[in-house]
């Protein structure tokens, strides 16, 4: 399965919008060097969201972008959220992550949610631990190379009713 990278997208501080950016250090256990998320301290080093959720809200009628939903990496063409925990991608030549939550309990509704009353981040959008650093840039390839059993890891995920962990 093969998609692209949209945007990449950082911010100096949490509780923002990210914002677009030509090119980003991703490091190895760490996250987007210069964004207020990047931790070698969690498992949320890295957050990805696909075009195709932005696009639901944006048939909403909001002027929401890659980076409104303040996620590091806008996707199009993987279904994000399909993918096994323990998937791991490949972004560009050189970045590796896995992916280890799908959705997110919101302790607050966002802004997006009070417009409409729904909001595709805590569904739809996916985190990562960086297992090899590099460069990656918007139109870079994003490949997925390995899945583990679905089985294995499901109930960790979120979102879904009894498993808010």
């Amino acid at each position: 399965m093969k998609g692209k990278v949209v945007s990449v997208n950082v911010s100096d501080k949490k509780g923002r919008c990210k914002v677009p950016v030509d090119m980003a250090v991703v490091k190895e256990g760490y996250g987007i060097e210069g964004d207020a998320h990047a931790s070698s301290e969690w498992h949320r080093q890295v957050s990805l969201l696909a075009m195709e959720s932005i696009r639901k809200m944006q048939e909403f009628g909001l002027n929401v972008s890659p980076g409104s939903f303040a996620e590091n990496i806008t996707t199009e063409g993987i279904d994000l959220t399909s993918l096994p925990l323990g998937t791991r991608l490949t972004l560009g030549d050189e970045v590796e992550i896995e992916i280890t939550q799908i959705g997110k309990s919101c302790h607050s509704r966002c802004t997006i949610y009070r417009q409409i009353g729904d909001c595709v981040m805590p569904r739809e959008g996916v985190f990562a631990r960086v297992i090899r650093g590099g460069i990656i840039r918007p139109g870079d390839q994003v490949v997925v190379h390995q899945q583990r059993k679905k089985a294995c890891l499901q109930a960790v995920r979120l979102g879904q009713a009894g498993n808010q962990t």
